[in-house]
């Protein structure tokens, strides 16, 4: 847990190696469904997007099956491997928690009005607001996909009300994952959001900006390091 401080370069490890994997496996996945997604519909031939250099493939339905295939193969494995990497790490600190709606209400408050802010964790209150949001309408793709999917199995036959309700579940939540991405990215607008960016491509974010925004967090890490070090301290003592 020490070395998640770096004294030295002003550095805090924020997100390590394997945290930014997942998120840009879930990135890149999210939008291929997106992107193949429409292609199947078909709408790409119709408004000419397929005449766009590279894009010549966006219209072929046997092509943008096969890549939405391969994308929700990416994107249910970086879920779950997700979901277990925090579970066992037992790092919960993205999950919302009671009172994030008023703390949410605090923060952009005081972004619009230059007011001080409420003291922060690792993650600001609407950032663990939007990832419930986003994770909830992911669950959903992923779910009603799946019965799109077995439905093609020999042999396997649902009800035509089952398979309506699948599909309109499933493209409900493509848009709600559209509006989230959106929102979450609006969130840069704010020019004290914007530290948080290199965060997602080196993992390491500016020591006085987790100091200033994320206090509490900070706390939390100079107590680990103060223990990390009494423990050391002690295994010194008895060899």
């Amino acid at each position: 847990m020490a070395a998640k401080i770096d004294e030295k370069n002003k550095k805090v490890l924020r997100h390590p190696a394997t945290v930014r994997l997942i998120h840009w496996t879930i990135t890149v996945s999210t939008f291929l469904l997106i992107f193949t997604g429409f292609g199947q519909m078909p709408v790409y031939k119709r408004y000419m997007v397929d005449q766009v250099p590279g894009l010549a493939w966006s219209s072929d339905f046997s092509v943008t099956l096969i890549i939405h295939y391969l994308a929700a193969i990416a994107l249910v494995f970086a879920a779950v491997f997700h979901v277990v990497y925090h579970g066992l790490r037992r790092d919960f600190h993205i999950l919302p928690r009671r009172g994030d709606l008023r703390e949410s209400y605090l923060i952009i408050k005081a972004l619009l009005t230059k007011c001080k802010e409420p003291p922060c964790h690792k993650y600001l209150a609407e950032q663990r607001i939007a990832y419930l949001f986003i994770a909830s309408s992911l669950a959903l793709i992923i779910v009603t996909g799946i019965f799109k999917v077995i439905k093609n199995f020999p042999g396997v036959h649902f009800s035509e009300g089952l398979l309506y309700w699948m599909t309109m579940l499933h493209n409900l939540g493509t848009f709600l994952v559209i509006f989230g991405v959106v929102a979450h990215l609006a969130a840069f607008v704010f020019r004290e959001n914007r530290a948080l960016l290199p965060g997602m491509f080196t993992g390491k974010v500016d020591l006085d900006y987790i100091k200033h925004r994320h206090c509490l967090w900070y706390e939390e890490l100079c107590r680990e390091k103060i223990l990390e070090l009494k423990e050391g301290s002690d295994e010194g003592k008895v060899a």
